[in-house]
């Protein structure tokens, strides 16, 4: 029953997690296009009033007026909509699911023997450091002298991130490595939220309230943690659909790979940002997709023109996945954190593993995922062997289609 519990709880946690996680974003992209788009306001009375900008749009079958006050309004508006429960809730239901999956399965999706032997305990404890000091080392980087000049600022939080990504790839499983690497960038952009701009925007209302000028510095602070934020966006979502794709976490340079895109993927939100005041240079594009193609190429799948070392039989392979695989690959899997076969996939039959023939290949011998942590110790051989019968069926399916007809 606590598996089927526990399936429910991912379920409903994933579901909230993203609409949580759209209207925040949403909320964030909107109003980064909406900063870089005002326009100096045409009426003499709204300059009067203390408006910096304006912006007209069009959308729903409505038009729309938005202006922005250079420090605020004479008279505090009523009611007044804040914008943080979306980064909130998104945070507090990832932290919920990354409990869920990773810290209390974490012999499953986080401790990797081969990377590093560790108990649970200490696995969920260096994640918690890892989160925890993140926000640390980076809050104290904004507020140190450093913090003043926003190019240096960049370069040494991408040295950072840089070396975030590696050290997590040398303790974790890839799987965990870069769902943590994630959750470190989205504690820092809800902390950001919740520690430097919401207080900084009550001081600021505070002070229109007893009807004294706000502190520039409130805004100037907020507006440099935004921009960060803005910019971990795009590395954030990536990490999120990434355990679809054993291709990057399962590989030997993972952490370089997770480097690379997050990068490519940082490089393209600042595209945008500055399309949205004008005419944007296209640099930051062409980057980003020479570095998308930098990882793409190499990942490629060599072809295996080579014959088999050994004639291994599919009964022969049959007993291997039977006695590692089906535990969690069956109709009513045994293994206690499944309920139903993961991904639908079940190779209880000969029939069922003909039809899965790739999918074990590349799962088992090419990025050797699977089993998950290698629960159930497939050897070397048997991986081996999963190999030569893989590439023998390959080669005779080429060979008959090669056939010429009569």
């Amino acid at each position: 029953m606590l598996p089927y519990i526990i399936d429910w709880l991912s379920l409903l946690g994933r579901w909230f997690h993203i609409i949580a996680g759209i209207a925040w974003i949403g909320s964030s992209f909107y109003f980064v296009w909406l900063d870089n788009h005002l326009l100096p306001p045409r009426e003499t009375q709204d300059t009067d009033k203390g408006v910096g900008g304006e912006v007209w749009s069009v959308h729903g079958g409505g038009f729309y007026h938005a202006q922005k006050y250079i420090s605020a309004p004479g008279v505090m508006p009523e009611p007044l909509h804040w914008f943080k429960w979306e980064a909130y809730s998104t945070w507090m239901s990832g932290i919920f699911l990354l409990a869920l999956m990773y810290w209390y399965g974490a012999e499953i999706y986080l401790i990797d023997p081969s990377v590093l032997s560790i108990s649970p305990l200490m696995a969920v404890s260096l994640a918690i450091a890892f989160i925890g000091g993140g926000w640390l080392i980076y809050d104290l980087l904004c507020k140190s002298p450093l913090g003043k000049n926003d190019k240096s600022l960049a370069i040494v939080l991408a040295l950072l991130v840089s070396l975030l990504a590696w050290a997590l790839c040398q303790v974790f499983s890839g799987r965990g490595a870069y769902i943590h690497f994630g959750a470190v960038l989205g504690t820092i952009m809800v902390a950001n939220v919740f520690f430097v701009i919401i207080p900084g925007q009550k001081r600021m209302v505070s002070a229109a309230q007893e009807g004294e000028a706000p502190d520039p510095q409130y805004g100037i602070k907020g507006k440099q943690r935004s921009v960060h934020n803005t910019y971990f966006t795009l590395p954030v979502l990536f990490v999120m659909i990434s355990n679809h794709y054993a291709l990057t976490y399962a590989h030997t340079y993972n952490w370089l790979i997770l480097i690379a895109l997050s990068l490519a993927g940082a490089l393209i939100r600042y595209y945008f940002v500055a399309r949205h005041k004008g005419k944007a240079p296209i640099w930051p594009v062409l980057f980003a997709l020479g570095l998308i193609a930098a990882v793409a190429v190499p990942l490629a799948p060599a072809g295996r023109s080579e014959a088999p070392t050994a004639e291994v039989s599919l009964d022969e392979v049959h007993g291997i996945i039977l006695s590692r695989c089906v535990s969690c690959h069956a109709e009513q899997p045994t293994f206690a954190a499944y309920t139903s076969p993961p991904g639908g996939v079940m190779l209880e039959t000969t029939e069922q593993i003909q039809a899965q023939a790739q999918r074990i290949y590349e799962q088992t011998v090419v990025s050797r995922v699977m089993p998950i942590g290698n629960l159930t110790q497939i050897t070397e051989d048997e991986r081996s062997r999963i190999a030569s019968w893989y590439t023998a069926r390959t080669a005779t399916e080429t060979d008959t289609a090669a056939e010429p007809d009569g």
